[in-house]
């Protein structure tokens, strides 16, 4: 039984990601998730069924989201809220998340090179083997000195604004 479950929410989440954005975000409106519009950018990869099962698997769950091994790279995901989201292996390699809402997001072994973040709120944020590399900032944003020193190291780049 649990298996059909599976299967049954596998084939639910392909076909999701199967249709244009329109139709995606007309989707999550009817399922009360339409604030979670970055769902309707993301592409039909493997690893996007894997996370659109767990999230909309576990719907009562989604205020922190579950991305964990997410392809959003090349994204505009500005303003979005990831707080508390697990972020662990995702690609969000040249994504835009301007002024987005990251408190306690974990980025571990997360690929953010040339992704830009500048605005984005940063307290209490996990930065483990993360791929920083061109990945722009701001000062001022939550980040510790600790962190902001180390991401440095990786090739991150911190503005002034």
């Amino acid at each position: 039984m649990l298996y059909s479950q599976t299967q049954d929410l596998y084939r639910t989440c392909t076909h999701f990601l199967e249709k244009d954005p329109k139709q995606r975000l007309q989707a999550l409106q009817e399922m009360g998730l339409a604030r979670y519009d970055f769902l309707t950018q993301m592409p039909l990869t493997e690893a996007n069924i894997t996370c659109v099962m767990r999230f909309l698997g576990n719907r009562h769950r989604v205020k922190f989201p579950n991305l964990q091994g997410a392809d959003l790279s090349g994204l505009v995901l500005d303003g979005v809220n990831f707080i508390r989201g697990d972020l662990t292996g995702a690609n969000l390699r040249g994504s835009r998340l301007i002024n987005a809402d990251l408190l306690f997001a974990n980025f571990t072994q997360a690929d953010l090179r040339n992704a830009d973040l500048s605005g984005a709120t940063l307290n209490e944020t996990i930065w483990l083997d993360a791929l920083v590399d061109g990945c722009e900032f701001e000062a001022g944003i939550g980040l510790t000195n600790e962190q902001r020193i180390n991401l440095k190291i990786r090739g991150a780049k911190f503005s002034r604004h």
